[in-house]
């Protein structure tokens, strides 16, 4: 992956232009997907064109307070139409800290879908600014396996994290169980990205779909 800034223009993604995910259930009671999300992300803008392949997540959440649903993406550039399609399904039904989302949870989602830019190598745990990057770290654990873990911008801010905690949390996202200490906070590889996000409710979404049938 080019870890270079991509000094390119970029447009908001237009809410509008997003299908949320279908869900039903087979005659055997397994949840599945149909997943349509994004079967067009813009109209007439030329945004996928200006954007091609860029790694992306997608945060599924519910309710007023927000609680985490899922959240899985790929650091990987992806075409954007089909990664959004592959990997609002794999968060909403294959994030294993999470049992796959219900139909009965359809009323109370909302999804958001970040896209991933301007990779930048951090030159210590401690270069990058909370609210604007997302940062993800490799390690190696107790037994010399690689670790990897990520939060995306915003994680740090909402939680009220500066940036030690932000790391030490990373290490235990990763997998690693015991106390973090400095040496391994300056070993740690660190790297720093930012992203173009949008959200969109259950309710925007069918509020749209009915419009759109006017």
């Amino acid at each position: 992956m080019d870890m270079n800034p991509q000094n390119r223009k970029r447009q908001a993604i237009p809410w509008q232009s997003l299908k949320f995910s279908r869900l039903k259930t087979d005659e055997k009671g397994v949840t599945n997907a149909k997943c349509l999300l994004c079967d067009k992300i813009v109209q007439n803008t030329g945004y996928d064109r200006l954007l091609g392949h860029s790694p992306l997540f997608v945060t599924w959440e519910i309710g007023k307070d927000n609680q985490l649903r899922g959240c899985v993406g790929t650091f990987n550039a992806m075409q954007l139409h089909a990664g959004l399609r592959e990997y609002a399904e794999i968060s909403a039904f294959k994030d294993p800290r999470f049992n796959p989302i219900s139909r009965d949870e359809l009323p109370s989602l909302h999804v958001t879908i970040s896209v991933l830019h301007h990779f930048e190598h951090a030159m210590d745990y401690l270069d990058w600014e909370v609210g604007v990057h997302g940062i993800r770290i490799e390690f190696h654990d107790e037994r010399g396996s690689k670790r990897t873990a990520t939060f995306l911008p915003e994680v740090a801010k909402e939680q009220g994290w500066d940036h030690t905690h932000t790391i030490d949390s990373l290490f235990h996202k990763g997998g690693f169980k015991g106390s973090v200490t400095q040496d391994m906070r300056r070993n740690a590889k660190v790297t720093r990205y930012q992203s173009e996000s949008v959200s969109v409710s259950y309710q925007e979404y069918m509020h749209h779909c009915q419009s759109s049938l006017q």
